[in-house]
């Protein structure tokens, strides 16, 4: 990686504030086998700990039936 790291680039992805330039730098990294590895161990960590976060309570603002 030229100016970011992968979790640095991840991250800004995740968050969606990806720079046209980070965007470039991302896609590049998919040509790289180590830098494909380290987005998809990146990843994987990060939805595992979505799928594992306890179920958030209802919006108190959301429309009831």
């Amino acid at each position: 990686m030229s100016n970011h790291g992968s979790n640095y680039l991840i991250e800004q992805l995740l968050n969606n504030k990806l720079s046209e330039g980070e965007l470039d730098e991302f896609l590049a990294g998919l040509h790289n086998e180590d830098v494909k590895k380290t987005y998809s161990d990146v990843l994987e960590a990060f939805f595992n700990e979505l799928v594992n976060q306890p179920e958030h309570p209802p919006d108190v603002d959301a429309p009831t039936d």
